[in-house]
Order: C-alpha cells, then sequence, then structure tokens
C-alpha cells in the first residue's frame, strides 16, 4: 500500500546516522524544504513500492549533498563568534582556539586580559604573544620570588605592543628598574590602573607614571623596595607624585612599606580621592593625615591597620563629612575620644571594624556616640573591643538599618548582650560570635528574636553546646547556625595584602564539630605570649573572611 515509503524510521544504506537525521529534519520542514528545493528538483508521486524507495533514496542523497558538507560557522562574522568567545572561561577559550587558524585569530584579537609568568623566559616570546594578543587592555605580570624576573627590555617591547592598556598589575618583578618604568609610562599613557608588589624600581618609575598617565584612578603599592633601597639616604628622602594623575586618582592603597610618608604629596594632591587605605607602613601618620583633610572632603572608605596614628588622626579624618567605611585595625593610640570625634560629624558611617586589640581605649563611651549619631550603619564588627548592653543596646534602638554584627574576642559579651541584641536589633540579617563568654541561654534568647535573622555563626564559645545550637536551629527552620566547638588554633600567616585573611580552614556549617586538637602541632615549647597572638590573629582572620562571604550573598539573599 506504499506505507513502506513514508516511514520515518527508514534509513537509506550508505547514510551516516548524522546525515538521516538531519534529512529527516528537513523532510518535515516544509517551509524549510520548500525554500531550498524547486520543484523541478522534487521526484514525482511514488507508483510503486520499488519506485518510492528510489524515489526517497534520491531525496535524501538531494539533502546529503546540500547540507552535510555545509560549514554555517563560517558565516558566522567575527564579531559574533568574539562575543561567543568573550562568554567562556579562560580554559574553554584555550580549547576553542585550538580548533581552527579562523578561531585562533579571533579569540587572540578578542581577548582583552592576559596574564603572564613574568620569569626572563619570556622575553624572546614577546613578539610572537602580542602579535597574537593585540587588543591587550588589562596585564598582570607576575614571577615567582625564586626566579629571575623580566626586565627593562621586555617591559619596553610590551609597552610598544600595548599602547591602548589600561591596567598593569606586577608582581615580583625585582629586575625592573626606573629605567623601563619611565619608557613604559610614555608609551602607555592610557593607564587607569596600576599595582606593584615587591619591585625594585624607585621613586623615579613610580613618579614616571604619575606624571604620564593623566587618567590613573587606583592606584596599589606594596612592599617597594626601590624607595628605601640602592641610593639609600637620597632615595628615602625623594617624594613622590603629586603629578598628572593627583586629579584624577580615586584609590591609594599603600602597604608594607618602610618609608610610605613619601607619597605624602601624592596623597595630600588627590583631591578626587574616595578611598585610602594605609597597611602597616611606618612612621607617624598624624600630620600627614591633617594636610590631607583640608583638602580633601570627599573621601567615601578609610581603612588603617598597623599603623603610628592617634586621635589627632582620626579628627582629622572627621573633616571628611562623607565617609561611609572606617577600619581601625591594630592602632592602639586610637581611642574612645578619636571615635567620638568620627561620631560627631561623619553621620553617613554604614560601616565600622575596630580590632582593639584588646588595648580597652575603644568601649562604650566612642560606640555610644556612634549609636546616637549615626543613624545609618549597617555593619559593626568589633575585635578585642569590651562592649556592654549599655552601647550595644542604643546601637540596636537607634542604628534601625544594622543587619550585620560581629563580637569576636570580647570579655563583656555574655548572654544578656546577646539577649539585648536579638530583643533590639529587628533588622539584623548576620550574626558572628568568636570567642566569647556566650552559652546556650544566648542561643535561646536569638530563637526568639531578631526576626530577620538568617544566618548565625558560632566559634570558640565554650557555654553554647551542640544541642543548644541544634535546638535554635529547630526552633527557626530557616536559620542557617554554624557552630564550631574546638579550642585549638591551627597554624596561620597574616596576608600581606592589608586584608584581614584566614589561611586556617573556616569552620564548616556542621554542628558541633571538633579541630584536630589532639594531634602534634609544630608550636609545642614556643612561648605562652605567642600562642595568645597567634589565636587572636585566627580570630580576626575569622571575622574577616566571615563578613567577605557574607558581603557576597548579600544580594541572593
Amino acid at each position: 500500500m506504499g506505507q513502506s515509503a513514508s516511514t520515518p524510521g527508514f534509513i537509506p544504506t550508505g547514510l551516516t546516522r548524522r546525515e538521516s537525521n538531519l534529512s529527516h529534519r528537513m523532510k518535515h520542514n516544509k517551509s524549510f524544504s520548500t525554500a531550498m528545493i524547486s520543484p523541478e528538483e522534487t521526484p514525482p508521486p511514488p507508483s510503486s513500492s520499488s519506485s518510492s524507495c528510489d524515489t526517497q533514496q534520491q531525496q535524501y542523497q538531494l539533502f546529503v549533498n546540500i547540507f552535510v558538507d555545509l560549514d554555517f560557522i563560517s558565516d558566522l562574522p567575527d564579531e559574533c563568534l568574539a562575543c561567543i568567545f568573550q562568554s567562556l572561561s579562560s580554559g574553554d577559550r584555550k580549547r576553542c582556539s585550538l580548533v581552527c587558524q579562523r578561531w585562533l585569530r579571533v579569540e587572540g584579537q578578542s581577548r582583552h586580559r592576559l596574564s603572564l609568568n613574568a620569569r626572563s623566559e619570556l622575553l624572546p616570546l614577546i613578539p610572537s604573544l602580542f602579535t597574537r594578543f593585540d587588543s591587550i587592555s588589562k596585564l598582570a605580570l607576575k614571577c615567582d620570588r625564586k626566579s629571575p624576573s623580566i626586565g627593562d627590555e621586555a617591559l619596553i617591547m610590551i609597552s610598544l605592543r600595548c599602547r591602548n592598556l589600561t591596567r598593569l598589575k606586577l608582581r615580583t618583578c625585582r629586575d625592573l628598574t626606573d629605567t623601563g618604568m619611565i619608557a613604559f609610562a610614555k608609551n602607555c599613557k592610557t593607564l587607569k590602573k596600576f599595582s606593584c608588589g615587591s619591585c625594585n624600581f624607585g621613586a623615579k618609575g613610580m613618579n614616571a607614571i604619575l606624571d604620564n598617565c593623566a587618567s590613573l584612578e587606583e592606584l596599589s603599592v606594596k612592599r617597594l623596595r626601590g624607595i628605601t633601597e640602592g641610593a639609600g639616604a637620597a632615595a628615602a628622602a625623594e617624594l613622590i607624585g603629586p603629578g598628572a594623575a593627583a586629579d584624577s586618582l580615586k584609590t591609594i592603597c599603600l602597604k608594607e612599606l618602610y618609608n610610605g610618608q613619601c607619597f605624602g604629596p601624592l596623597i595630600v594632591a588627590s583631591k578626587n580621592l574616595k578611598t585610602l587605605k594605609l597597611f602597616r607602613c611606618s612612621g607617624d601618620w598624624d600630620r600627614l593625615l591633617e594636610m590631607f583633610a583640608q583638602k580633601v572632603t570627599c573621601l567615601v572608605e578609610v581603612h588603617l591597620e598597623r599603623l603610628q596614628v592617634s586621635d589627632h588622626g582620626l579628627g582629622a579624618i572627621s573633616n571628611c563629612l562623607s565617609l561611609e567605611i572606617l577600619h581601625l585595625v591594630k592602632t592602639p593610640e586610637c581611642t574612645n575620644v578619636g571615635l567620638v570625634s568620627i561620631a560627631d560629624r561623619c553621620k553617613l558611617l554604614r560601616k565600622l571594624h575596630i580590632d582593639g586589640w584588646k588595648t580597652n581605649r575603644i568601649g562604650d563611651e566612642g560606640l555610644i556616640a556612634i549609636a546616637r549619631r549615626c543613624p545609618n550603619l549597617q555593619e559593626l564588627v568589633l575585635i578585642g573591643v569590651n562592649p556592654t548592653s549599655l552601647s550595644l543596646g542604643l546601637l540596636a534602638a537607634n542604628c534601625q538599618n544594622l543587619e550585620r554584627l560581629a563580637l569576636c574576642g570580647s570579655e563583656t559579651i555574655g548572654d544578656a548582650e546577646i539577649s539585648c541584641i536579638a530583643a533590639k536589633c529587628a533588622a539584623l540579617r548576620k550574626l558572628c560570635i568568636k570567642g566569647c563568654p556566650v552559652s546556650d541561654h544566648g542561643m535561646e534568647a536569638l530563637a526568639g528574636g531578631c526576626p530577620s535573622l538568617v544566618k548565625v555563626k558560632v566559634k570558640k564559645c565554650r557555654g553554647v553546646t551542640c544541642e543548644g545550637a541544634n535546638w535554635l536551629r529547630e526552633s527557626r527552620g530557616s536559620l542557617a547556625v554554624n557552630l564550631d566547638t574546638g579550642t585549638s588554633e591551627p597554624p596561620e600567616v597574616i596576608a600581606g595584602d592589608g586584608e584581614l585573611q584566614e589561611i586556617a580552614a573556616e569552620f564548616p556549617p556542621v554542628v558541633g564539630q571538633v579541630t584536630t586538637s589532639n594531634m602534634p602541632s609544630s608550636s609545642n615549647g614556643r612561648s605562652p605570649l605567642y600562642k595568645a597572638k597567634l589565636s587572636f590573629f585566627a580570630g580576626r582572620s575569622f571575622v574577616a573572611c566571615t563578613f567577605r562571604k557574607w558581603s557576597s550573598s548579600n544580594n541572593s539573599i
């Protein structure tokens, strides 16, 4: 009856499965087949079973000849192919570049970010690399400490091939000198972000960047050895800045600089500066901050860590009325007086981090001033600070937007204080408690308070048991409760980027996990004071790591 001629599952001999599937789709897509096949090419209706089979074979062969060898990607414009590559990961882009010469070319021309191992062996490869990657605007050159790095010749060659560079990061490029940096700055004048760490060039190279890159917006300098080595006192006396970049700079970050105050002219002249971060830079910074605050009043964010700065410096910073973020980490000369001056004038403050280093120089007095005058406070981190229910109650009552609170290493944070927080912090979403004399009674208070609470992290609070944490979790099913009851501190290294980072593993979200306190430790035999400091450092790192994770997840909660 001719039914065999219309059977969809029939596959003529000699056709692959791919070809048959393609022809099957074409057969059932009437509009598509009509557009591609003219009436003259359409076989006549079958008259018998055998002739119908021959006719179908001819149709299949016609479809195969038209479509099987057709490369649709070849008709795709380079711009569209580049957009596809830009949505892929770096590894996938590398694999795509191996498909054909065209993909290799388009992938290279559409890549704007590149990170290279900046060992000396890179020099002969630079021409071919930057012939392929000729549109690079963001470049990172990193070398390990044990290998010789690229020198001036390599950097100059790169600058000649990347004149549109907007971001440059140099790490441990010890063989770069002022000569190479001066030539680079003259060739890459569109630079907007510059970061260097553990490099050996000096003030002349840095001044060349500032003089030639008038659009520079972010500057980060860490362990720049050339400003204190080589020329001795002459190098140390040479000042940096202001240069043409002073008007455009929005962020300055200085880390671990022995002579960091040589950047004083640049800092003072950066009238549009929004963020200032100073980490472990020697010298007295009060005078420089006073000069800075007289000219720069639009500052929004300030980080001061392990810095010689006192209440005079904080008083100067208080002149920046738009200040929203303040980090005071291990600045023992800062007291309640300085914090009160900040509270009196910086009423837009949203985030406050204080590491009091257990000096008891910042406490209720300063926090009460913050509570009364900074109603926009959203995030508060207190490490080594001993607040009481008096200041915590005012913070909870007056700061209605307080969403994130961390209390670490405080001797005065007990069940009463947690109960106060639970009763008054209606907007609180995330709470972190570490090393405080809190018990299960505090967990019970949280069960009935803080209606907006979504996450609680408790570490090294000996009074909090697994049963208490389980009860809190069961009482509020939507609340994430993380408890670590361990008593030992794993070894940790303070990272050199100024942020408090946790090298030891963060406690996992498993109730009652115990760390490896019975395992042998390399710290045996060290002094009790060393162990105490190590324990305290790990506490700060725990809080910092926790809040970085919380901040990244805020938009999804």
